[in-house]
């Protein structure tokens, strides 16, 4: 959600990889994913806001990969295997406005096939979309009948539904920081997500990631998480406010393209602390003992990018159908009203069934 302006990454995108192997929407079999005849040999195996608290911006340091002393995945969430890398050839294009860099991946769960790829690899600065894997590494090591506490439930369902930086935060200076999106890389298998620079590791914004590693994150959480942990979060995305708790109408993309069901987890970053048009926005977390923030980091260590970022991932249709991710950076000075309205005509332009979608 926050205010500091960073950018797109200038460098360009990374080879696209694939999705990991779905199952069907009542997880009791595996669906095995057929490419066009261009790629029918290849088999896919594993694929995976708003600012921050601390604003957030992508690197374009590669990820950290097997071997970077992070432990083993524990008994409740496994770790699955390499994927390889498909040709994204046979798949759908989607016109993109003039201005903007967005990265589009949306995966049928149902057919095990792409709809789209396109920049599935491309690197943004995630915004609110780590709070995913902030959720999800919370959950990890405490096995897959575990309770959330209490004290814990407040923060987790508000981070989730309303995007809180605030809870974020807390959760993410209590569990390693920049060590989180580590743990993750390695757990899930992603291939374009990297933590937060080294001399800013309060900042969980700064994390880069990618449609592509947003696909296989949602598929890790539908297909292979243990179902208490799939049914917190995604009852929770389900659960998505129309306001976030800074005031931003986190209704753009998704929640405004298609009809109910669907889920989604938003981000926004680089628009300023006060939207021009608040939203009537749920109660904020209020942590017990607030945490001492890290600043805006000073010009040498900013990173080297500029524009508005804003994200719209989720999921669509009956039985979680369509994984959606639609990553987007906008022009340097772009308002808040003008990106959303942006991005949520070209989420309407996604060529999904019109049946989904709002008439």
């Amino acid at each position: 959600m926050l205010s500091t302006l960073v950018t797109q990454p200038a460098a360009p995108p990374t080879t696209a990889s694939t999705l990991p192997p779905a199952r069907d929407v009542t997880g009791v079999r595996r669906v095995r994913v057929v490419l066009s005849a261009v790629v029918a040999s290849i088999a896919l195996l594993v694929l995976t806001g708003c600012g921050s608290e601390d604003p957030g911006a992508a690197q374009t340091a590669q990820p950290a990969r097997s071997g970077s002393g992070v432990g083993s995945a524990s008994a409740g969430l496994s770790t699955p295997s390499a994927a390889a890398s498909p040709s994204p050839s046979g798949v759908a294009t989607v016109a993109v406005p003039a201005g903007v860099t967005a990265g589009i991946v949306i995966f049928d769960r149902q057919q095990g096939a792409f709809v789209v790829q396109q920049k599935a690899s491309w690197r943004f600065r995630s915004a609110s979309l780590v709070k995913l894997l902030i959720a999800l590494d919370y959950f990890w090591a405490k096995g897959p009948s575990y309770t959330v506490p209490a004290a814990d439930k407040p923060k987790l369902d508000v981070m989730l539904r309303s995007s809180d930086d605030s809870a974020a935060t807390g959760l993410w200076k209590a569990n390693g920081q920049r060590e989180i999106v580590t743990r993750m890389v390695q757990r899930l298998g992603l291939q374009d997500t990297a933590p937060p620079p080294v001399s800013q590791p309060g900042y969980w914004g700064y994390t880069a990631v990618s449609a592509g590693d947003l696909v296989r994150v949602y598929q890790f959480i539908l297909d292979k998480a243990p179902a208490p942990v799939r049914d917190y979060i995604m009852g929770n995305l389900h659960a998505s406010t129309k306001c976030g708790t800074d005031k931003y109408d986190q209704s753009f993309g998704i929640p405004s393209t298609f009809s109910k069901p669907w889920s989604a987890k938003q981000g926004w970053s680089g628009f300023g602390d006060n939207p021009a048009t608040p939203c009537a926005a749920p109660a904020a977390y209020q942590p017990s003992a607030p945490g001492q923030f890290v600043g805006v980091a000073a010009p040498p260590n900013a990173p080297d990018m500029s524009g508005e970022v804003l994200h719209t991932t989720g999921t669509v249709g009956d039985g979680d159908r369509y994984i959606v991710a639609v990553l987007s950076v906008h022009p340097n000075g772009t308002q808040f009203a003008k990106a959303a309205t942006t991005l949520t005509k070209l989420t309407r332009s996604l060529p999904l069934p019109a049946a989904v979608k709002n008439s």
